[in-house]
């Protein structure tokens, strides 16, 4: 295969549905940062209590890949500046929830807002020496409250299929720029980023280090300024795509919308996020500029192909910030983050030691959703046992690995259990019966007061299950949320 043969396969995003309201944080910290007035239009996505980038990451790659064969995967990368773990392959959750081929190479890329445009380039410039790669960023970053970060941070994911095959986009060039400018920093003890004044960061920052990378990738490519299709820049400082533009020479209509008012900043994958967002107006021809500034800068150029107008329709940018729930309780944004000190009652408090030896023997029933389908009579079933759950047939051994993750099924019955601790009142959990056979009772989610009812269709997504604060591990696991 030619040069021409490699580059983007495919592409997907996920955004989470709630909206968190810009106005209603205005309001609520008016008394103490009238300031915030200004920042107040549009709004942000926010994660459930349930969601993290580790979650977010599998449903962006969920929408990548769609019914491909995953099997042929040879790295997955996550990126992120928020993994929940610091000592356990991020990587390996997400793969293990994709129900990947354990013959892959796993990585977690962190410690900078460059870190998903970085993995990127590695996998573009990799030329597939290890197999078609997936690269996988989402970040869900945490703000203090009253801060300008509260309302220009979001929520999100995106996830590129980079391989040989027909891509829909091809590496023309690449540069990088390591400068360390501190525009923001995070220590490992920290929670909260703490950024510096913006008009710095501006000038110094985005107007002199962009702007160098950006003339170095196109000087590499041979490729005038005008000649740039989409321009894509995150940031969320005024106008500033417009004036890097400026600087640069590029047409005012390659400027992409940064998708601040509708969803936000979201940190490692906003790059990803923007270019998944250009590969979906483009047309065959187009050139894509991306440019992710963080302790330098990371320029891309890319160029659109034929593949472009066969591509088959995804979820997407487009229908990820389409799918969503507004949300003006602020409280509940405040508690699911940690930034408020709730009684939550006693029964929040029992112990949840989770048996690492049994989520090891078990991991692809729980983290996959694997059941088990008879081989002697087509029943299928959760969990997977040895004898078949039929009891016209009761055979032994007889089953197959068959995967629940991927299918959709209806609700048959639903409780919402107001006793029972969870972050978010009531419970909601039911019986669900899936299309092609099998039921389970499952965990609900993304559930509106009164459009619970028996015949909803449903999805499966995975969640957070409990945490163990005593140990400091989380668990994963599957639940159904409205299709």
């Amino acid at each position: 295969m030619s040069a021409g043969d490699f580059g983007i396969l495919s592409f997907g995003a996920y955004v989470p549905r709630a909206r968190l309201q810009r106005s209603v944080v205005a309001a609520a910290n008016a008394w103490f940062a009238p300031g915030l007035k200004g920042l107040a239009k549009g709004e942000r996505a926010i994660c459930n209590w349930d969601e993290d980038t580790i979650t977010m990451g599998v449903e962006a790659a969920r929408d990548c890949l769609g019914d491909r064969d995953r099997a042929a995967l040879g790295r997955l990368v996550l990126a992120s500046s928020s993994l929940p773990f610091d000592d356990r392959l991020n990587a390996g959750v997400v793969a293990n929830a994709l129900m990947l081929p354990s013959a892959l190479r796993g990585l977690d890329f962190t410690g900078s807002q460059r870190a998903g445009s970085s993995a990127l380039i590695e996998a573009l410039e990799g030329a597939g020496a290890q197999g078609p790669t997936l690269v996988v960023a989402a970040d869900a970053r945490k703000a203090k409250a009253a801060s300008t970060q509260e309302l220009s941070y979001g929520d999100g994911a995106a996830a590129l299929l980079v391989g040989r095959g027909k891509p829909l986009a091809t590496l023309v060039a690449a540069h990088s720029e390591t400068v360390d400018f501190v525009h923001q920093y995070r220590m490992h003890d920290r929670a909260h980023d703490y950024a510096w004044e913006e008009r710095w960061v501006r000038d110094e920052g985005y107007l002199k280090i962009v702007p160098r990378a950006i003339d170095a990738v196109l000087k590499k490519a041979g490729v005038e300024a005008g000649a740039v299709t989409h321009f894509c820049l995150p940031g969320t400082l005024s106008r500033i795509q417009a004036a890097v533009a400026k600087r640069c020479n590029l047409p005012d209509a390659s400027v992409r919308d940064a998708l601040t008012a509708v969803c936000g900043d979201t940190g490692v994958a906003h790059p990803l996020l923007m270019l998944a967002a250009a590969l979906e107006d483009a047309k065959p021809g187009d050139l894509i500029l991306v440019a992710a500034f963080g302790e330098g800068c990371d320029a891309l150029l890319l160029r659109v192909t034929d593949a472009i107008a066969s591509a088959k329709p995804r979820f997407g940018v487009k229908g990820a910030l389409a799918q969503r729930r507004e949300d003006g309780n602020y409280l509940r944004y405040l508690s699911f983050n940690g930034l408020l000190d709730m009684e939550r009652g006693m029964r929040a408090e029992p112990d949840k030691a989770t048996p690492l030896t049994v989520l090891y023997r078990n991991r692809d029933m729980i983290q996959g959703l694997v059941g088990g389908k008879c081989r002697a009579c087509g029943t299928v079933q959760y969990p997977r046992q040895r004898y078949c759950v039929n009891p016209e047939c009761n055979a032994l051994d007889s089953q197959d690995d068959y995967p629940f993750a991927e299918r959709s099924g209806k609700v048959m019955s639903y409780t919402a259990d107001s006793l029972t601790y969870t972050p978010d009142p009531p419970t909601y959990f039911g019986m669900v019966a899936f299309d092609g056979g099998g039921r389970m009772l499952m965990d609900f989610t993304e559930i509106e007061a009164g459009k619970m009812d028996v015949g909803l269709p449903v999805r499966m997504v995975f969640r957070i299950k409990d945490q163990d604060p005593l140990r400091g591990f989380q668990r994963y696991f599957w639940k159904a949320t409205p299709a």
